[in-house]
């Protein structure tokens, strides 16, 4: 891979744990970076947001690890063969990412019941779709329908060997069945088919309920000391 430019962020207050100082690692802007670039960096624990690619690199916290699952080695536990019972009828549509306004009324929606202190909240429309999509990336927009009802948008970008789980709302009307969990499963299941090696899942970090869901997907797969983790017994609560 060609030689890569970052930049250390000052330290600033963590978004996820209390008391906590946080500073990333993001991709010199001047680089043109690519799909090609991109493979390589979320391998080594980048994630992007919009066009930006970043990684944390905090000076006395290690607690975001990355994460990402073999599909062909997945296999559903009981919670989540219940989830897709209950979305047998549930269409999921694979489309282009572009801006709908519907999609961005459910966003707004979704952040005010879900996430009401959140900055999100407050996108504008240009915030949403620059917040998701990338000029770079093969990014991809999942519709998910209930009774001819557009209930959720999974947003991934599709790599080489892998897809990355990138964001997922939905109207909140809809929570009984579950849909974050369905998302994860139906991206899990056409990966598969597409013949991809892996799903990323982003950062999983011990001591933050709203990150702590990637241990219900096993066998979990763990960015520890630059080496992912082989191991299909570990689970994240050890």
């Amino acid at each position: 891979m060609s030689r890569i430019p970052l930049i250390l962020t000052r330290e600033h207050p963590c978004s996820y744990l209390e008391n906590e100082r946080a500073q990333s690692l993001f991709v010199h802007p001047a680089f043109k970076i690519d799909a090609s670039h991109y493979g390589q960096l979320i391998k080594q624990g980048f994630r992007r947001s919009g066009d930006e690619v970043y990684a944390p690199h905090c000076a006395r916290c290690s607690a975001c690890i990355p994460t990402r699952l073999v599909v062909a080695d997945f296999k559903p536990n009981k919670k989540q063969r219940r989830c897709l019972k209950k979305n047998l009828n549930t269409q999921a549509i694979l489309k282009p990412a572009d801006f709908c306004q519907t999609h961005f009324d459910m966003y707004k929606h979704y952040q005010t019941v879900r996430h009401k202190n959140g900055l999100m909240m407050h996108f504008s429309p240009d915030d949403y779709i620059h917040f998701l999509t990338s000029s770079w990336c093969d990014t991809r927009f999942v519709e998910f329908s209930i009774n001819n009802e557009i209930a959720a948008i999974a947003v991934i970008d599709l790599l080489d060997d892998a897809w990355s789980a990138v964001y997922t709302f939905f109207e909140p009307k809809f929570s009984s069945y579950s849909l974050g969990v369905f998302a994860i499963l139906w991206e899990i299941e056409q990966a598969k088919l597409e013949q991809k090696e892996f799903l990323y899942l982003g950062y999983w970090i011990k001591n933050c309920n709203k990150m702590a869901y990637k241990n219900d997907y096993q066998p979990i797969q763990l960015l520890i000391d630059n080496q992912w983790t082989g191991n299909t017994n570990f689970s994240l609560n050890e």
